[in-house]
């Protein structure tokens, strides 16, 4: 899958393409950092104290990206929490955002904090709160511990925002941040509702034991012996070609869950290209629905999964001089669209921005990389459909 925005940096060229306007770059030039304006992002840092496996207790600043809905209303909360990478490339994994799976939670009414835990992009270095220990003996509790109070630090921190309610709160994470998850909802700590684990897990590296991760039979004792029938429900959603964990052990790992009293929802998913383990992130027109069902069933009914509009028949898709964009736009943007394969979506903006999406949830994609703009944004086309309803006005001057 291929994603493209008018508003993102082309890293692999170096070209900077934001709503309508190009500049080139240096291939040297460090990429300047995504912003959602429509979503509000915004990084905040908050002092947290963690203990590491081997006892030492450390404060560091976290950073903690934000996203807002509109209004300015409390709002429920979502703390969403990144997985982790291997050590040659934590430092790297850069800031923690997950903007696809965030802009859904926004959609539904929830303010989003993607926290990026201690040790990894700026705070990589010489102290690591989540090591868990050689892989034959690995000790699960203490990155557990650590990860589950930097969440708690992250809702305390939101309790004194005016626009949230911290009373009403989820927890959800992909990988380790799916383990977070479980931590968290294992505490039963104040307002949580419920935890949501995409692929959660610990110990695997689909390089050197592919879909055999260390100490696999002792993370399921581990959350059984966590799992109470009194912590908040869950969802569940693993791939089948996951590299990390494998088809089988997740469901051992669910079981393991359920025999502890504690309630999850299990999914196991047909397979994705690749590795499974990016699912969250690369599968959304599949998890999307079991998401949106689970989160009706706790009260959160608002729509918010962009869903592909009727073809309107206003154009032929592959007439770019009816696009109400501007020329550089039609260029960057929807002759790259023409040329992708199916799906794909292109969305476009009231004053020139454009984004446009292929692969997997196209038309939610490619709105989101439009809206980054701050523009008010609507989809132009689908696959090869023109779905615009609007006026084909003269394109943007550049």
């Amino acid at each position: 899958m291929r994603l493209f925005n008018a508003c993102a940096v082309l890293r692999k060229f170096a070209l900077l393409v934001c709503c309508g306007a190009a500049s080139a770059a240096s291939a040297q030039t460090q990429a300047p950092e995504v912003w959602a304006k429509d979503m509000r992002e915004e990084v905040v840092r908050i002092n947290v104290t963690v203990t590491d496996m081997y006892g030492r207790r450390e404060t560091r600043p976290m950073p903690i990206t934000v996203f807002r809905p509109a209004g300015e209303g409390k709002h429920p909360l979502v703390v969403f929490n990144h997985g982790r990478a291997v050590e040659a490339k934590r430092a790297a994994q850069g800031r923690a955002r997950a903007e696809h799976t965030a802009r859904y939670f926004v959609n539904k009414g929830f303010v989003v904090m993607v926290p990026t835990r201690v040790g990894y992009w700026e705070t990589y270095g010489d102290f690591d709160p989540e090591e868990s220990g050689p892989c034959n003996a690995k000790r699960f509790a203490p990155m557990s511990d650590a990860a589950a109070d930097q969440v708690w630090a992250a809702v305390q921190h939101a309790a004194t925002l005016p626009y949230v309610d911290a009373s009403r709160w989820l927890v959800a994470g992909q990988s380790v941040g799916g383990l977070t998850s479980i931590a968290t909802v294992a505490r039963q700590p104040a307002g949580l509702l419920a935890g949501i684990n995409f692929a959660g897990g610990a110990g695997g590296n689909p390089a050197t034991r592919p879909g055999d991760p260390c100490s696999a039979k002792a993370l399921g004792q581990y959350w059984g012996s966590l799992a109470k029938p009194s912590a908040p429900p869950m969802l569940w959603l693993y791939w089948q070609n996951d590299l990390y964990w494998g088809e089988h052990l997740p469901r051992q790992w669910h079981q393991a869950w359920l025999a502890g009293g504690a309630q999850a929802e299990f999914h196991s998913l047909p397979p994705i290209s690749g590795d499974g383990h990016s699912g969250q992130d690369r599968d959304m027109d599949r998890w999307l629905p079991l998401v949106d069902a689970f989160l009706a069933r706790l009260g959160f009914t608002q729509p918010a999964i962009v869903t592909r509009p009727l073809a309107s028949g206003k154009a032929r898709v592959d007439d770019a001089s009816a696009v109400p964009i501007s020329a550089s736009g039609r260029t960057n943007g929807y002759d790259k669209f023409l040329e992708a394969k199916l799906p794909r979506a292109f969305a476009v903006g009231d004053k020139g921005a454009w984004g446009y999406a292929t692969g997997d949830y196209v038309a939610g994609k490619a709105l989101g990389y439009c809206q980054r703009s701050g523009q008010p944004c609507a989809l132009y086309a689908v696959d090869d459909d023109v779905v615009w309803t609007g006026k084909l006005r003269s394109p943007q001057p550049d």
